[in-house]
Protein backbone atom coordinates (compact mmCIF):
# COMPACT_ATOMS: atom_id res chain seq x y z
CA UNK A 1 0.00 0.00 0.00
CA UNK A 2 1.60 3.43 -0.82
CA UNK A 3 1.37 5.57 1.97
CA UNK A 4 -0.47 8.71 1.97
CA UNK A 5 1.42 12.17 3.76
CA UNK A 6 -0.15 13.49 6.71
CA UNK A 7 -1.41 16.48 5.17
CA UNK A 8 -3.52 13.80 3.05
CA UNK A 9 -5.26 11.90 5.72
CA UNK A 10 -6.24 15.22 7.60
CA UNK A 11 -8.35 16.13 4.59
CA UNK A 12 -9.58 12.79 4.56
CA UNK A 13 -10.41 12.85 8.25
CA UNK A 14 -11.68 16.16 7.60
CA UNK A 15 -14.19 15.08 5.57
CA UNK A 16 -15.00 11.67 6.45
CA UNK A 17 -18.13 10.84 6.16
CA UNK A 18 -19.20 9.05 9.29
CA UNK A 19 -22.39 10.99 10.77
CA UNK A 20 -25.03 9.23 8.64
CA UNK A 21 -25.02 6.50 11.20
CA UNK A 22 -21.92 7.16 13.75
CA UNK A 23 -22.79 9.26 16.84
CA UNK A 24 -20.60 12.17 18.42
CA UNK A 25 -19.68 10.53 21.70
CA UNK A 26 -19.14 12.30 24.77
CA UNK A 27 -16.08 12.94 26.25
CA UNK A 28 -17.02 12.33 29.82
CA UNK A 29 -15.18 12.59 33.29
CA UNK A 30 -13.90 9.77 35.63
CA UNK A 31 -14.01 11.05 39.03
CA UNK A 32 -13.13 7.79 40.48
CA UNK A 33 -10.12 7.35 38.47
CA UNK A 34 -8.96 10.48 38.53
CA UNK A 35 -8.91 10.73 42.23
CA UNK A 36 -6.86 7.34 42.29
CA UNK A 37 -4.76 8.34 39.95
CA UNK A 38 -4.11 11.75 40.66
CA UNK A 39 -4.74 13.23 37.13
CA UNK A 40 -7.80 14.47 35.81
CA UNK A 41 -8.78 11.58 33.68
CA UNK A 42 -11.44 11.53 30.17
CA UNK A 43 -13.36 8.98 28.63
CA UNK A 44 -13.92 9.40 24.98
CA UNK A 45 -17.41 6.63 25.11
CA UNK A 46 -16.78 5.08 21.92
CA UNK A 47 -19.06 2.20 23.68
CA UNK A 48 -21.99 4.91 23.29
CA UNK A 49 -22.42 3.98 19.39
CA UNK A 50 -24.73 1.97 17.77
CA UNK A 51 -23.35 -0.86 17.45
CA UNK A 52 -20.97 -0.15 20.65
CA UNK A 53 -17.82 0.22 19.39
CA UNK A 54 -15.81 2.62 17.02
CA UNK A 55 -15.63 0.42 14.33
CA UNK A 56 -18.68 1.89 12.69
CA UNK A 57 -17.16 4.85 11.69
CA UNK A 58 -14.15 3.07 9.49
CA UNK A 59 -16.42 0.87 7.82
CA UNK A 60 -19.16 3.38 7.02
CA UNK A 61 -16.52 5.69 5.64
CA UNK A 62 -15.41 3.16 3.47
CA UNK A 63 -18.24 1.83 2.42
CA UNK A 64 -19.79 5.47 1.42
CA UNK A 65 -16.86 6.31 -0.63
CA UNK A 66 -17.65 3.62 -2.72
CA UNK A 67 -18.66 4.40 -5.90
CA UNK A 68 -22.06 3.05 -7.05
CA UNK A 69 -21.00 0.49 -9.23
CA UNK A 70 -19.42 -1.05 -6.32
CA UNK A 71 -21.41 -1.02 -3.54
CA UNK A 72 -23.91 -2.52 -6.31
CA UNK A 73 -21.51 -5.40 -6.40
CA UNK A 74 -21.75 -5.84 -2.49
CA UNK A 75 -19.22 -5.59 -0.28
CA UNK A 76 -17.47 -8.35 1.72
CA UNK A 77 -15.39 -8.35 5.19
CA UNK A 78 -13.66 -11.11 7.55
CA UNK A 79 -14.48 -10.77 11.01
CA UNK A 80 -15.78 -12.02 14.22
CA UNK A 81 -16.87 -9.19 16.10
CA UNK A 82 -17.47 -5.39 16.02
CA UNK A 83 -16.42 -4.70 12.28
CA UNK A 84 -18.74 -7.33 11.22
CA UNK A 85 -21.29 -5.11 12.77
CA UNK A 86 -20.10 -2.12 11.27
CA UNK A 87 -19.98 -3.48 8.34
CA UNK A 88 -23.38 -5.13 8.48
CA UNK A 89 -25.47 -1.50 10.02
CA UNK A 90 -23.32 0.30 7.31
CA UNK A 91 -24.40 -1.93 4.35
CA UNK A 92 -28.00 -1.54 5.31
CA UNK A 93 -27.89 2.29 5.68
CA UNK A 94 -26.21 1.87 2.50
CA UNK A 95 -28.81 -0.49 0.83
CA UNK A 96 -25.86 -2.89 -0.48
CA UNK A 97 -25.08 -6.30 0.05
CA UNK A 98 -22.70 -7.29 2.99
CA UNK A 99 -21.06 -10.86 3.01
CA UNK A 100 -19.47 -11.44 6.36
CA UNK A 101 -17.23 -14.49 6.85
CA UNK A 102 -16.57 -15.45 10.07
CA UNK A 103 -15.01 -18.25 11.61
CA UNK A 104 -16.93 -21.13 13.20
CA UNK A 105 -16.05 -20.92 16.25
CA UNK A 106 -17.89 -17.39 16.77
CA UNK A 107 -20.31 -17.05 19.57
CA UNK A 108 -23.84 -16.92 18.56
CA UNK A 109 -24.60 -14.24 19.55
CA UNK A 110 -22.52 -12.37 17.78
CA UNK A 111 -23.48 -14.39 14.50
CA UNK A 112 -27.20 -13.47 15.88
CA UNK A 113 -26.46 -9.65 15.74
CA UNK A 114 -24.72 -9.70 12.18
CA UNK A 115 -27.74 -11.55 10.57
CA UNK A 116 -30.02 -9.13 12.46
CA UNK A 117 -28.55 -6.46 10.69
CA UNK A 118 -29.27 -8.03 7.36
CA UNK A 119 -25.94 -9.17 6.57
CA UNK A 120 -25.16 -12.32 4.83
CA UNK A 121 -23.16 -14.66 7.47
CA UNK A 122 -20.47 -17.56 6.01
CA UNK A 123 -19.16 -19.76 8.63
CA UNK A 124 -15.67 -20.69 7.47
CA UNK A 125 -12.80 -22.02 9.28
CA UNK A 126 -11.53 -22.22 13.08
CA UNK A 127 -9.56 -18.90 13.01
CA UNK A 128 -9.87 -15.37 11.87
CA UNK A 129 -7.23 -16.07 9.49
CA UNK A 130 -8.86 -19.32 8.02
CA UNK A 131 -11.94 -16.47 7.59
CA UNK A 132 -10.04 -14.38 5.74
CA UNK A 133 -8.49 -16.71 3.46
CA UNK A 134 -12.46 -17.68 2.28
CA UNK A 135 -13.29 -13.65 2.01
CA UNK A 136 -10.96 -13.27 -0.40
CA UNK A 137 -11.78 -15.98 -2.17
CA UNK A 138 -15.53 -15.40 -2.29
CA UNK A 139 -14.37 -11.77 -3.00
CA UNK A 140 -12.53 -13.03 -6.61
CA UNK A 141 -15.32 -15.23 -7.34
CA UNK A 142 -18.40 -12.76 -6.85
CA UNK A 143 -16.66 -9.16 -8.08
CA UNK A 144 -16.87 -8.03 -4.03
CA UNK A 145 -14.98 -5.16 -2.60
CA UNK A 146 -13.27 -6.11 0.62
CA UNK A 147 -13.90 -3.79 3.61
CA UNK A 148 -10.37 -4.08 5.49
CA UNK A 149 -11.13 -4.09 9.40
CA UNK A 150 -7.98 -1.73 9.66
CA UNK A 151 -5.51 -1.14 7.11
CA UNK A 152 -7.18 0.89 4.50
CA UNK A 153 -7.00 4.75 4.35
CA UNK A 154 -10.59 5.41 4.28
CA UNK A 155 -11.20 2.91 7.21
CA UNK A 156 -7.85 4.94 9.12
CA UNK A 157 -9.91 8.33 8.34
CA UNK A 158 -13.25 7.15 9.95
CA UNK A 159 -11.27 6.33 12.74
CA UNK A 160 -9.94 9.61 13.04
CA UNK A 161 -13.14 11.68 13.43
CA UNK A 162 -12.41 10.70 17.02
CA UNK A 163 -9.78 13.04 17.52
CA UNK A 164 -11.58 15.81 15.60
CA UNK A 165 -14.27 15.49 18.03
CA UNK A 166 -12.13 15.28 21.01
CA UNK A 167 -10.47 18.20 20.32
CA UNK A 168 -13.42 20.31 19.37
CA UNK A 169 -15.05 18.42 22.63
CA UNK A 170 -11.12 19.46 24.97
CA UNK A 171 -9.92 22.82 23.44
CA UNK A 172 -7.66 22.65 26.79
CA UNK A 173 -4.07 21.07 27.43
CA UNK A 174 -3.87 17.46 26.67
CA UNK A 175 -0.78 15.51 28.39
CA UNK A 176 -1.64 12.17 26.70
CA UNK A 177 -3.76 10.23 24.81
CA UNK A 178 -4.31 6.80 25.59
CA UNK A 179 -5.71 4.10 22.74
CA UNK A 180 -5.99 0.35 22.95
CA UNK A 181 -4.05 -1.26 19.56
CA UNK A 182 -5.13 -4.09 17.83
CA UNK A 183 -4.45 -3.76 14.15
CA UNK A 184 -3.95 -0.56 14.39
CA UNK A 185 -6.78 1.37 12.80
CA UNK A 186 -7.64 3.33 15.10
CA UNK A 187 -4.57 4.77 17.15
CA UNK A 188 -3.49 5.44 13.71
CA UNK A 189 -6.30 8.22 12.69
CA UNK A 190 -6.44 9.48 16.03
CA UNK A 191 -2.43 9.77 16.14
CA UNK A 192 -1.76 11.23 13.01
CA UNK A 193 -4.73 13.45 13.11
CA UNK A 194 -3.50 15.18 16.70
CA UNK A 195 0.09 14.76 15.79
CA UNK A 196 -1.08 17.27 13.03
CA UNK A 197 -2.93 20.24 14.77
CA UNK A 198 -1.50 19.22 18.70
CA UNK A 199 1.97 17.38 18.63
CA UNK A 200 2.62 18.31 21.93
CA UNK A 201 0.51 15.39 22.99
CA UNK A 202 1.33 12.26 23.77
CA UNK A 203 0.07 9.11 21.86
CA UNK A 204 0.46 5.62 24.03
CA UNK A 205 -0.92 2.39 22.72
CA UNK A 206 -1.84 -0.14 24.74
CA UNK A 207 -1.34 -3.35 23.80
CA UNK A 208 -2.22 -7.28 25.81
CA UNK A 209 1.20 -9.21 26.87
CA UNK A 210 0.15 -12.34 24.74
CA UNK A 211 -1.20 -9.81 21.54
CA UNK A 212 1.59 -7.20 21.44
CA UNK A 213 2.10 -7.66 17.51
CA UNK A 214 2.35 -3.58 17.26
CA UNK A 215 4.98 -3.34 20.17
CA UNK A 216 7.06 -6.20 18.64
CA UNK A 217 6.72 -4.65 15.25
CA UNK A 218 8.28 -1.13 16.40
CA UNK A 219 10.57 -2.13 18.73
CA UNK A 220 12.13 -4.62 15.59
CA UNK A 221 11.22 -2.12 13.11
CA UNK A 222 9.52 -4.02 10.97
CA UNK A 223 6.77 -6.12 10.85
CA UNK A 224 6.73 -9.17 12.84
CA UNK A 225 3.83 -11.75 12.51
CA UNK A 226 2.86 -13.62 15.81
CA UNK A 227 2.32 -17.49 15.68
CA UNK A 228 -0.41 -17.33 18.56
CA UNK A 229 -2.27 -14.88 20.07
CA UNK A 230 -4.24 -14.35 23.24
CA UNK A 231 -8.25 -14.39 22.55
CA UNK A 232 -9.38 -12.56 26.22
CA UNK A 233 -9.20 -9.26 24.50
CA UNK A 234 -10.77 -11.22 21.21
CA UNK A 235 -11.37 -6.79 19.57
CA UNK A 236 -7.60 -6.66 19.72
CA UNK A 237 -6.45 -10.39 19.23
CA UNK A 238 -4.35 -9.74 15.79
CA UNK A 239 -1.58 -11.95 14.83
CA UNK A 240 -0.20 -9.54 11.83
CA UNK A 241 -0.95 -5.77 12.32
CA UNK A 242 -1.15 -3.58 8.97
CA UNK A 243 1.21 -2.17 6.81
CA UNK A 244 -0.01 1.40 6.15
CA UNK A 245 -0.93 1.07 9.74
CA UNK A 246 2.69 -0.22 10.99
CA UNK A 247 3.78 2.78 9.61
CA UNK A 248 1.48 5.80 10.62
CA UNK A 249 2.26 4.16 14.11
CA UNK A 250 5.99 4.63 14.15
CA UNK A 251 5.66 7.61 13.00
CA UNK A 252 3.06 9.13 15.23
CA UNK A 253 2.74 6.97 18.39
CA UNK A 254 5.36 7.91 21.64
CA UNK A 255 5.17 4.83 22.97
CA UNK A 256 3.30 1.25 23.56
CA UNK A 257 2.48 -0.56 26.67
CA UNK A 258 1.37 -4.00 27.28
CA UNK A 259 -0.52 -4.76 30.11
CA UNK A 260 -2.19 -8.27 31.36
CA UNK A 261 -5.44 -9.91 31.20
CA UNK A 262 -6.06 -8.98 35.39
CA UNK A 263 -4.88 -5.20 34.58
CA UNK A 264 -7.72 -5.29 31.87
CA UNK A 265 -10.32 -6.51 34.42
CA UNK A 266 -9.56 -4.19 36.94
CA UNK A 267 -10.12 -1.27 34.34
CA UNK A 268 -13.25 -2.57 33.38
CA UNK A 269 -14.42 -2.43 37.19
CA UNK A 270 -12.87 0.79 37.43
CA UNK A 271 -15.40 2.02 34.41
CA UNK A 272 -17.91 0.63 35.56
CA UNK A 273 -17.64 2.57 38.90
CA UNK A 274 -17.05 6.09 37.14
CA UNK A 275 -19.97 5.24 34.37
CA UNK A 276 -21.90 1.97 35.11
CA UNK A 277 -21.04 1.12 31.82
CA UNK A 278 -19.44 -2.90 31.12
CA UNK A 279 -16.77 -2.53 28.70
CA UNK A 280 -15.52 -4.85 27.27
CA UNK A 281 -12.26 -6.07 27.82
CA UNK A 282 -10.42 -4.38 24.39
CA UNK A 283 -12.62 -1.56 24.64
CA UNK A 284 -10.57 -1.09 28.75
CA UNK A 285 -7.35 -1.03 27.41
CA UNK A 286 -6.94 2.05 26.98
CA UNK A 287 -7.58 2.77 30.85
CA UNK A 288 -5.60 -0.24 31.81
CA UNK A 289 -2.66 1.30 30.14
CA UNK A 290 -3.39 4.75 31.77
CA UNK A 291 -3.18 3.55 35.40
CA UNK A 292 -0.05 2.00 34.18
CA UNK A 293 1.18 4.80 33.09
CA UNK A 294 0.41 6.68 35.50
CA UNK A 295 2.15 4.53 38.61
CA UNK A 296 4.90 4.15 36.12
CA UNK A 297 6.16 7.65 35.50
CA UNK A 298 4.39 9.56 38.99
CA UNK A 299 2.71 11.41 36.60
CA UNK A 300 0.24 14.00 38.74
CA UNK A 301 -1.50 17.12 38.07
CA UNK A 302 -1.84 15.94 34.37
CA UNK A 303 -5.13 15.36 31.98
CA UNK A 304 -5.37 12.10 30.42
CA UNK A 305 -7.73 10.85 27.63
CA UNK A 306 -8.55 7.38 27.62
CA UNK A 307 -10.94 6.05 24.31
CA UNK A 308 -13.29 3.83 25.64
CA UNK A 309 -13.61 1.60 22.37
CA UNK A 310 -16.13 -1.23 23.14
CA UNK A 311 -18.83 -2.87 24.76
CA UNK A 312 -19.87 -5.72 23.30
CA UNK A 313 -18.96 -7.87 26.34
CA UNK A 314 -19.83 -11.67 26.40
CA UNK A 315 -22.24 -11.69 29.39
CA UNK A 316 -20.74 -15.59 30.03
CA UNK A 317 -17.01 -13.59 30.81
CA UNK A 318 -18.23 -11.16 33.45
CA UNK A 319 -17.48 -13.82 36.37
CA UNK A 320 -13.74 -14.36 35.15
CA UNK A 321 -13.59 -10.98 35.00
CA UNK A 322 -14.90 -10.22 38.37
CA UNK A 323 -12.76 -12.70 40.10
CA UNK A 324 -9.45 -11.24 38.15
CA UNK A 325 -10.13 -7.54 38.68
CA UNK A 326 -9.18 -7.39 42.70
CA UNK A 327 -6.31 -9.00 41.75
CA UNK A 328 -5.33 -6.87 38.49
CA UNK A 329 -5.90 -3.93 40.95
CA UNK A 330 -3.90 -5.64 43.61
CA UNK A 331 -7.27 -5.69 46.10
CA UNK A 332 -6.22 -9.19 46.30
CA UNK A 333 -3.22 -11.27 46.66
CA UNK A 334 -3.61 -15.16 46.73
CA UNK A 335 -0.87 -17.56 49.18
CA UNK A 336 -0.69 -21.21 49.68
CA UNK A 337 -0.22 -21.51 52.99
CA UNK A 338 1.39 -24.77 55.20
CA UNK A 339 0.13 -25.08 58.38
CA UNK A 340 0.67 -28.17 61.06
CA UNK A 341 -1.97 -30.74 61.38
CA UNK A 342 -2.56 -30.22 64.96
CA UNK A 343 -5.15 -29.31 67.19
CA UNK A 344 -5.81 -25.02 67.23
CA UNK A 345 -3.20 -24.33 64.67
CA UNK A 346 -6.23 -23.44 62.03
CA UNK A 347 -7.23 -20.75 65.03
CA UNK A 348 -3.83 -19.48 65.31
CA UNK A 349 -3.63 -18.92 61.52
CA UNK A 350 -6.54 -16.93 61.12
CA UNK A 351 -5.58 -15.35 64.11
CA UNK A 352 -2.56 -13.86 61.82
CA UNK A 353 -4.56 -12.76 59.20
CA UNK A 354 -6.81 -10.99 62.20
CA UNK A 355 -9.15 -8.38 60.92
CA UNK A 356 -7.86 -8.24 56.77
CA UNK A 357 -10.95 -9.04 54.67
CA UNK A 358 -10.74 -12.74 53.73
CA UNK A 359 -11.62 -13.54 49.96
CA UNK A 360 -11.53 -17.12 49.14
CA UNK A 361 -10.75 -19.98 52.00
CA UNK A 362 -9.91 -23.47 50.74
CA UNK A 363 -8.76 -26.25 52.55
CA UNK A 364 -9.45 -30.12 52.51
CA UNK A 365 -7.45 -32.29 55.52
CA UNK A 366 -4.99 -34.70 53.72
CA UNK A 367 -1.71 -35.01 55.47
CA UNK A 368 -1.33 -36.09 59.08
CA UNK A 369 1.80 -33.80 59.37
CA UNK A 370 0.24 -30.91 57.69
CA UNK A 371 -2.27 -28.86 55.97
CA UNK A 372 -2.38 -26.69 52.94
CA UNK A 373 -4.64 -23.85 52.95
CA UNK A 374 -5.12 -21.49 49.61
CA UNK A 375 -6.64 -18.32 51.05
CA UNK A 376 -7.20 -15.04 49.34
CA UNK A 377 -7.19 -11.84 51.58
CA UNK A 378 -7.97 -8.50 50.55
CA UNK A 379 -5.17 -6.23 50.23
CA UNK A 380 -5.10 -2.41 50.77
CA UNK A 381 -1.89 -1.16 48.86
CA UNK A 382 1.02 -2.83 46.54
CA UNK A 383 3.17 -4.29 48.95
CA UNK A 384 0.88 -5.59 51.35
CA UNK A 385 1.34 -8.98 49.94
CA UNK A 386 4.94 -9.37 50.81
CA UNK A 387 4.19 -7.77 54.26
CA UNK A 388 1.40 -10.67 54.50
CA UNK A 389 3.54 -12.89 53.77
CA UNK A 390 6.47 -12.64 56.03
CA UNK A 391 3.97 -12.33 59.09
CA UNK A 392 3.03 -15.35 57.75
CA UNK A 393 6.34 -16.89 57.89
CA UNK A 394 7.49 -14.91 61.03
CA UNK A 395 4.74 -17.14 62.75
CA UNK A 396 5.88 -20.44 61.53
CA UNK A 397 3.34 -21.00 58.57
CA UNK A 398 5.47 -21.97 55.20
CA UNK A 399 3.57 -19.68 52.49
CA UNK A 400 4.31 -19.23 49.05
CA UNK A 401 2.58 -16.31 47.25
CA UNK A 402 0.73 -17.11 44.44
CA UNK A 403 -0.64 -13.76 43.44
CA UNK A 404 1.03 -13.78 40.08
CA UNK A 405 0.49 -17.13 39.76
CA UNK A 406 -1.82 -18.04 36.48
CA UNK A 407 -2.35 -21.83 36.95
CA UNK A 408 -3.29 -20.96 40.59
CA UNK A 409 -5.82 -18.46 39.88
CA UNK A 410 -7.38 -20.12 36.95
CA UNK A 411 -7.54 -23.84 37.67
CA UNK A 412 -6.21 -25.04 41.23
CA UNK A 413 -8.28 -22.40 43.45
CA UNK A 414 -11.37 -24.74 42.33
CA UNK A 415 -9.87 -27.91 42.90
CA UNK A 416 -8.40 -27.68 46.46
CA UNK A 417 -10.22 -31.07 47.78
CA UNK A 418 -10.97 -34.74 47.52
CA UNK A 419 -11.39 -37.74 49.58
CA UNK A 420 -9.48 -37.90 52.31
CA UNK A 421 -8.80 -41.53 54.46
CA UNK A 422 -7.74 -38.94 57.22
CA UNK A 423 -11.98 -37.48 57.40
CA UNK A 424 -13.39 -39.83 59.97
CA UNK A 425 -16.80 -38.76 61.81
CA UNK A 426 -16.96 -35.79 59.27
CA UNK A 427 -20.25 -33.72 58.99
CA UNK A 428 -20.67 -31.25 56.43
CA UNK A 429 -22.56 -28.26 56.93
CA UNK A 430 -23.45 -25.26 54.67
CA UNK A 431 -23.70 -21.91 56.54
CA UNK A 432 -24.01 -18.28 55.68
CA UNK A 433 -21.75 -16.03 57.82
CA UNK A 434 -21.97 -12.17 58.35
CA UNK A 435 -19.76 -10.78 55.54
CA UNK A 436 -18.27 -8.84 58.63
CA UNK A 437 -14.70 -9.08 60.27
CA UNK A 438 -14.58 -11.60 63.05
CA UNK A 439 -17.28 -13.94 62.06
CA UNK A 440 -14.97 -16.50 61.04
CA UNK A 441 -13.00 -16.26 64.78
CA UNK A 442 -16.53 -16.40 66.34
CA UNK A 443 -17.35 -19.59 64.63
CA UNK A 444 -13.71 -20.90 65.89
CA UNK A 445 -14.10 -19.40 69.68
CA UNK A 446 -17.43 -21.35 69.63
CA UNK A 447 -16.18 -24.73 68.70
CA UNK A 448 -15.46 -27.27 70.86
CA UNK A 449 -11.66 -27.75 70.50
CA UNK A 450 -11.52 -31.34 70.15
CA UNK A 451 -13.76 -31.25 66.48
CA UNK A 452 -11.71 -30.79 63.87
CA UNK A 453 -11.97 -28.59 60.41
CA UNK A 454 -11.26 -31.55 58.13
CA UNK A 455 -12.75 -29.44 55.27
CA UNK A 456 -13.65 -25.52 54.47
CA UNK A 457 -14.61 -23.56 51.28
CA UNK A 458 -15.32 -19.74 51.26
CA UNK A 459 -15.29 -17.32 48.16
CA UNK A 460 -16.28 -13.46 48.86
CA UNK A 461 -19.26 -12.69 46.34
CA UNK A 462 -20.21 -9.85 47.10
CA UNK A 463 -23.23 -10.03 49.13
CA UNK A 464 -24.18 -9.48 52.88
CA UNK A 465 -23.61 -13.52 53.47
CA UNK A 466 -20.63 -15.46 52.66
CA UNK A 467 -21.31 -18.80 51.75
CA UNK A 468 -19.13 -21.47 53.85
CA UNK A 469 -18.74 -24.99 53.40
CA UNK A 470 -17.25 -26.88 56.44
CA UNK A 471 -16.40 -30.56 57.57
CA UNK A 472 -15.66 -31.25 61.10
CA UNK A 473 -14.83 -34.31 62.20
CA UNK A 474 -17.55 -34.78 65.08
CA UNK A 475 -17.93 -38.18 67.00
CA UNK A 476 -21.61 -39.51 67.13
CA UNK A 477 -21.55 -39.33 70.83
CA UNK A 478 -20.84 -35.20 70.50
CA UNK A 479 -23.99 -34.96 68.46
CA UNK A 480 -26.06 -33.75 70.94
CA UNK A 481 -22.88 -30.93 72.38
CA UNK A 482 -22.93 -30.12 68.38
CA UNK A 483 -26.76 -28.99 68.23
CA UNK A 484 -26.11 -27.13 71.25
CA UNK A 485 -23.06 -25.05 69.36
CA UNK A 486 -25.30 -25.06 65.69
CA UNK A 487 -27.72 -22.97 68.44
CA UNK A 488 -25.15 -20.56 70.13
CA UNK A 489 -23.70 -19.70 66.70
CA UNK A 490 -26.90 -18.27 65.75
CA UNK A 491 -25.99 -18.57 62.10
CA UNK A 492 -27.93 -20.35 58.81
CA UNK A 493 -27.01 -23.62 58.64
CA UNK A 494 -27.87 -26.92 56.37
CA UNK A 495 -26.58 -30.52 57.22
CA UNK A 496 -25.41 -31.53 53.62
CA UNK A 497 -23.03 -34.77 55.27
CA UNK A 498 -26.17 -36.83 52.94
CA UNK A 499 -25.62 -35.13 50.03
CA UNK A 500 -24.88 -37.49 47.02
CA UNK A 501 -22.24 -35.26 45.27
CA UNK A 502 -20.51 -34.81 49.00
CA UNK A 503 -20.57 -38.57 48.90
CA UNK A 504 -19.33 -39.07 45.34
CA UNK A 505 -16.80 -36.08 45.37
CA UNK A 506 -15.60 -35.89 48.88
CA UNK A 507 -16.95 -38.13 51.40
CA UNK A 508 -14.70 -40.71 52.98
Amino acid sequence: MTGLDDNDYLRRILTADVYDIAVETPLDDAPSLSARTGNRVLLKREDLQPVFSFKVRGAYNKMAKLSPEQRARGVICSSAGNHAQGVALAAAELGCRAVIVMPVTTPALKVDAVRARGAEVVLHGESYSDAETEAHRLMAEQGLEFVHPFDDPDVIAGQGTVAMELLRQHPGPIDAVFVAIGGGGLISGIATYLKALRPDIRIIGVQTEDSDAMARSVDAGEIIELDDVGLFSDGTAVRRVGDETFRLVQRHVDKILRVDTDAACAAIKDVFGDTRAILEPAGALAIAGLKHYAEQTGATGQTFVAIACGANMNFDRLRFVSERAEIGERREAVFAVTIPEERGSFRRFCAEIGDRSVTEFNYRISGAAEAHVFVGIETQHRNEAAEISDQLEGAGFTTLDLTGDELAKVHLRHLVGGKSPLAGDEVLYRFEFPERPGALMRFLANMRPDWNISLFHYRNHGADYGRVLVGMQVPSDDQAAFGEFLGELGYRHWDETSNPAYQLFLGG
